[in-house]
């Protein structure tokens, strides 16, 4: 799927409460969750042992991090947005993040966007409000949804 690109905050600001598109489904894999774990040093067994989860976890084997699954967003977004015309953007934040349902490994994935607000916080500075969503295939519940807020400077 390609990008929805926009010329500019005015651009961006016409679109406020439409729905932007989603990413091409992607698979959640072991080596990716071991990964993770590594570099936060999270290492629980629900994560990283799927012996252990297949027999222990309520969840029938193991799942990704929650935080895992928000890390997502900042690789995906340019598959979903791409602003142009501004000199700078910067993740300012989120509002909120949930994380509704597990994302089991080996699971495929995919992530929505919804432009939510474009608001003026300076000169020449817009913080924008995106909810992201990131689905399992065929899970009745999200397994995340992130508002995530952004400075544009213009």
């Amino acid at each position: 799927m390609a990008a929805t690109t926009v010329s500019g905050v005015e651009e961006l600001r016409a679109r406020v409460g439409e729905h932007l598109g989603y990413t091409e489904w992607m698979t959640i894999d072991q080596e990716r969750v071991n990964l993770f774990a590594d570099a936060t040093g999270d290492h629980q067994w629900i994560h990283v042992d799927p012996e252990r989860a297949k027999k222990e976890s309520p969840f029938g084997g193991p799942i990704a991090h929650g935080f895992l699954t928000l890390s997502l967003i900042p690789d995906l977004i340019p598959r979903i947005l791409v602003v142009e015309g501004v000199k700078l953007a910067v993740n300012y934040g989120c509002d909120r993040v949930r994380f509704p349902a597990p994302v089991p490994v080996g699971a495929d994935v995919r992530m929505g966007a919804e432009l939510q607000a474009v608001d003026e916080v300076g000169e020449g500075v817009s913080q924008v409000k995106v909810r992201y969503t990131i689905e399992v295939r065929d899970a009745p519940k999200p397994s995340c949804v992130a508002d995530v807020l952004f400075r544009y400077y213009t």
